[in-house]
């Protein structure tokens, strides 16, 4: 009975905050748009019967996704810009990992109240500061004109390298903490024995510390890479015009057309994209804990 219930636990939880609106979105988005309250006239009806629903079931909605270019262009928008980010929060957050675990014990906890002390702060706050940073007249032109290496202000803010600054700046925390958990639990004397067989420090690095580390690597990319692909907020504010995410283009389809049946065919979509790295995810989650059994 006690494995029972903490099996059910979780799997209630899955129901009730996954499953149940994933059916609600997924019924909205089967619907067709109407102008009234709420703005869709739903096509299932319990009188009716599941079977007069299938019916008549016509995926209008995500046939619309196919025909209209905004959409797909969209999607593989979200994918390019998810996917330089994490790059970049890559190359940015495994040197700061690989310091941290090589830093002196008592300096360790420390370090890594710094990385994370950015969580400290509200989210939007955050964002909201770096368009004080990257704007025409921010600090950061300021600075530069102040010093000279400039004449007129660089164009950042509403452009797609502040969207990368923004989500680099956001996600980095996700990358460097797993990597550091790799990283801590790493022998030093698989290095040693490395440099002693003749590798030297930067072959050592590259033959040792990058794959015994590629655990952490693989999580931090997906803990960055997901949020990244639905992120709204960060483009909303730092990117201009020319920023097409599909995060953005759900939020217009629900507040500005008010299009209720196409953004949720829009978020049906985006979920089922996102199924494929998560479930990578949660594999490669798997094997690291029967590894280390």
């Amino acid at each position: 009975m006690r494995r029972v219930v903490l099996i059910a636990i979780p799997y209630l939880w899955l129901l009730a905050l996954f499953l149940v609106p994933f059916a609600i979105v997924l019924k909205i988005a089967l619907s067709d748009a109407a102008i009234a309250r709420p703005p869709y006239i739903p096509q299932f009806d319990w009188a009716s019967g599941i079977w007069a629903f299938l019916a008549q079931l016509d995926f209008e909605n995500f046939v619309w996704l196919t025909e209209d270019d905004l959409y797909w262009k969209a999607y593989l928008s979200s994918l390019k810009i998810a996917a330089v980010s994490t790059a970049f929060t890559l190359l940015l957050g495994y040197p700061m990992a690989y310091g941290l675990a090589r830093a002196p014990e008592e300096w360790r906890p420390t370090l890594i109240m710094l990385v994370i002390l950015p969580f400290w702060t509200s989210f939007l706050i955050r964002v909201y500061a770096w368009m004080g940073i990257l704007s025409n007249e921010g600090l950061l032109n300021q600075f530069l004109m102040t010093l000279g290496l400039i004449d007129s202000p660089f164009v950042i803010l509403n452009t797609n390298t502040a969207v990368y600054i923004g989500i680099v700046y956001t996600y980095l925390p996700f990358m460097i903490l797993p990597i550091y958990a790799a990283l801590e639990r790493l022998d030093g004397a698989l290095i040693e024995a490395a440099e002693d067989l003749g590798c030297s420090r930067l072959q050592a690095f590259w033959l040792v510390t990058i794959p015994l580390s590629r655990a952490g690597i693989i999580a931090g990319c997906f803990l960055v890479f997901i949020p990244t692909l639905g992120e709204f907020v960060i483009p909303s504010l730092l990117g201009g015009s020319d920023t097409l995410m599909i995060g953005k283009v759900l939020w217009e389809e629900f507040f500005s057309n008010r299009d209720w049946p196409v953004a949720s065919a829009v978020a049906v979509v985006l979920l089922l994209i996102l199924i494929v790295p998560i479930v990578l995810f949660q594999r490669n989650q798997q094997k690291q804990q029967e590894a280390e059994q």
